[in-house]
């Protein structure tokens, strides 16, 4: 059974961006290794079980995350009705953006080295935020994400990408191959057999969970040493 949080390490912080301010959800442990921000994808929110459950085994593994709303809940609304701002790839990289600065001035983790863990539209979000903040973010990595939709911003990124696609996901592998052949840094994409777009199926999303948790450990921790000792 899935184990989606962990009351105890996370707190609901706020983050100000352009005269707005986005709540997040965020888990520092004891000796953090680095810290992952989360960029969920379309219709979904810091809530999200997936990408709660992927920073719990995160944090486990000595990373802090922060999980944080990239849309205003008036915003929420509309989108709920338009589907317009989900696929704002420019806005929600700007706040990723602003994020990713924020967790520069914060106290818990303004030393830690950063990672973006995107979903969905979050994937391609996290590109292009990476690609804007390359001395800052340190490793990339997308669930069934859609990284074509970072376009122009593709060969900029210098972090280390993973890209992980469900098997039987195949219109989004073939966009990750797209996207794959564009990129000029480390990439690597990784197919789950058997696993579609939500990755629902037994084992699938601890699948993911453990492939993010190594590529994080590998390119992001200031220790890796300490980060892999915790994670194995």
């Amino acid at each position: 059974m899935l184990d989606y949080g962990d009351d105890n390490v996370e707190r609901t912080v706020r983050v100000p961006m352009d005269h707005i301010e986005l709540e997040g959800t965020l888990g520092v442990p004891a000796d953090a290794a680095g810290v992952v921000l989360f960029a969920h994808g379309s219709g979904s929110s810091r809530f999200s079980s997936r990408n709660r459950y992927v920073a719990r085994v995160l944090r486990e593994a000595g990373f802090a995350t922060l999980l944080i709303d990239l849309l205003t809940s008036g915003e929420e609304k509309v989108d709920d009705v338009t589907r317009h701002l989900r696929f704002d790839i420019d806005l929600l990289a700007d706040r990723l953006v602003s994020a990713i600065d924020w967790l520069s001035r914060a106290p818990d983790t303004s030393a830690l080295h950063v990672g973006l863990f995107g979903a969905s539209t979050g994937g391609g979000a996290a590109l292009v935020a990476a690609a804007e903040r390359p001395e800052r973010v340190d490793a990339v990595v997308s669930r069934g994400g859609r990284p074509d939709l970072a376009g122009d911003a593709l060969p900029v990124v210098k972090a280390p990408t993973l890209l992980i696609v469900g098997g039987d996901d195949e219109p989004v592998i073939e966009l990750n191959e797209r996207a794959k052949r564009r990129m000029r840094t480390e990439v690597r994409l990784e197919i789950i057999p058997g696993a579609t777009h939500l990755f629902e199926e037994p084992g699938a999303l601890e699948a993911v969970a453990r492939l993010a948790r190594h590529w994080f450990a590998r390119h992001l921790a200031t220790s890796s040493a300490h980060a892999t000792s915790r994670s194995d």
